[in-house]
């Protein structure tokens, strides 16, 4: 019997390439894929493919679910005192079908193994494209339900499997990332020969945006030179119905793990989730920032005040931040 493997395809960006978008619950028209741990891409809404979704048994697309600590009030009721987003669970129908009895086992085998993988290679991804060309994706684990029906004549030249995916982080994913760049201006005297106003995308006070639903952990790269790099983020919350302003901070310091100063074009990255920072050549350098006070904030929905400080900056200085938007719903 001939090995059946899935066609290795593109996910579409404008529903094209992985079938006609079919009405999802809690989405809408969308067309699915999935990719699995190889990096292979199977199509889950192209009926030629041989397989394809059963839409009406779909569910877990929606918002996440939410586990929540409380505090009893003394005049009753309760406080919310935290918020923990809840792992989660999808269900997927498939049918899958064949000429043959060949065929559709060739087809049954392949995609199970494509699904089961992912306990043994890491997670794969689950896609929802939109006929406007957005994507969220959101990574899953096979948990159970590829089993068939077990029904009078089912698995012969045809079967349905309710998979049900379970997903360790509950938020759908842009795969597209959010570069920010942020550089020194022109660094020319104010007063000979004439005032110079320099682009506004330089270092400073700034605003970041983040377009997504929910709080986000992004990738700092700084480029020297610079002596000492200081990001700060500000943000305004009402307590009891007042604004109260609150700022989160870090700073690197190169000197602190016996380097010096950094020199143009040297780069130091600095992850966020999980944290870290790392010289250009991979050296640990999480020494260098001002623990314990440093704090490695993330960016909350919407424009977050931000200011770059970099001491002994000079022509090439830069900060680049990279992040994907997390959202609610696919």
């Amino acid at each position: 019997m001939p090995l059946i493997t899935a066609p290795v395809i593109t996910p579409p960006d404008t529903g094209g390439g992985g079938g006609t978008p079919i009405p999802l619950p809690e989405v809408g028209f969308a067309v699915a894929t999935y990719t699995d741990p190889s990096g292979t891409v199977w199509p889950l809404t192209d009926e030629d493919a041989g397989w394809f979704t059963l839409a009406d048994g779909v569910s877990g697309l929606g918002a996440s679910s939410y586990g929540l600590t409380t505090d009893a009030h003394p005049r009753g009721g309760a406080r919310l005192r935290y918020a923990q987003p809840q792992a989660r669970a999808i269900v997927w129908p498939l049918y899958v079908y064949g000429e043959t009895h060949v065929e559709f086992v060739g087809r049954w085998r392949a995609l199970a193994t494509a699904f089961t993988r992912t306990l043994r290679d890491g997670p794969g991804w689950l896609e929802i494209a939109r006929p406007d060309g957005t994507r969220r994706r959101i990574a899953v684990y096979y948990q159970e339900g590829f089993e068939g029906r077990g029904s009078k004549g089912s698995g012969i030249v045809s079967d349905a499997a309710a998979i049900t995916l379970w997903c360790e982080d509950p938020y759908w994913v842009d795969p597209v990332a959010v570069s920010v760049h942020r550089e020194t201006g022109s660094l020319s005297s104010f007063f000979q020969p004439y005032p110079t106003v320099s682009s506004s995308q330089v270092l400073g006070a700034t605003t970041l945006k983040n377009p997504g639903d929910v709080i986000v952990w992004p990738k700092w790269t700084v480029t020297g030179p610079a002596s000492l790099i200081t990001v700060t983020v500000t943000r305004t919350k009402i307590v009891n119905g007042a604004p109260v302003v609150t700022s989160e901070s870090f700073t690197l310091d190169p000197t602190a793990v016996g380097h010096g100063n950094l020199l143009a074009g040297q780069k130091v990255t600095i992850s966020t989730d999980p944290p870290s920072v790392r010289y250009q050549d991979g050296s640990n350098w999480v020494g260098a920032l001002d623990w314990p006070s440093a704090v490695l904030w993330g960016l909350a929905p919407g424009d977050n005040a931000v200011t770059f400080q970099l001491n002994g900056s000079g022509p090439g200085s830069a900060v680049d931040l990279t992040f994907n938007a997390r959202y609610e719903t696919a």
